[in-house]
């Protein structure tokens, strides 16, 4: 099961996921693209299997993976404050692997009818969603 985990900014959100994938799934091998070199790095010290940054990586990414997990904004061009690029949100929408997309509302991106959870509590979510993925294949 490989499980692509992408992020931009600080990848405060992206360490987290990958932490508690590697936690929860035992099985997963989890790839961590940033769109940044700090968000690469934030994932990559929270224990992904390996890590890449820049939009090819995002587009190689998506097409190699079984689940894709990060911030609503990865399938939004220009969000993030610009650092998904049109490539990379089209790679992600396009991709024929499982979305598990958590709602934020930031960057001029409102999700009306979502409740402003903490971060954690949406990693939480996340990371059950995938699990009942992991447990359908």
């Amino acid at each position: 099961m490989k499980i692509l985990v992408i992020d931009a900014q600080g990848g405060g959100v992206g360490r987290q996921l990958v932490s508690a994938i590697k936690q929860d799934i035992k099985e997963a091998y989890v790839l961590a693209v940033g769109t940044n070199s700090a968000a690469t790095a934030a994932m990559l010290k929270a224990g992904a299997d390996s890590a890449a940054t820049g939009e090819n990586a995002v587009a190689v990414g998506c097409r190699n993976s079984d689940i894709i997990v990060g911030p609503i904004g990865i399938v939004i061009a220009d969000s993030l404050l610009g650092e998904v690029t049109p490539v990379m949100a089209a790679a992600v929408a396009q991709s024929s692997a499982k979305k598990v997309l958590i709602p934020f509302n930031h960057c001029d991106n409102i999700i009306v009818g979502v409740s402003d959870f903490n971060v954690g509590r949406l990693v939480h979510s996340a990371v059950e969603e995938i699990k009942k993925s992991v447990q359908c294949e």
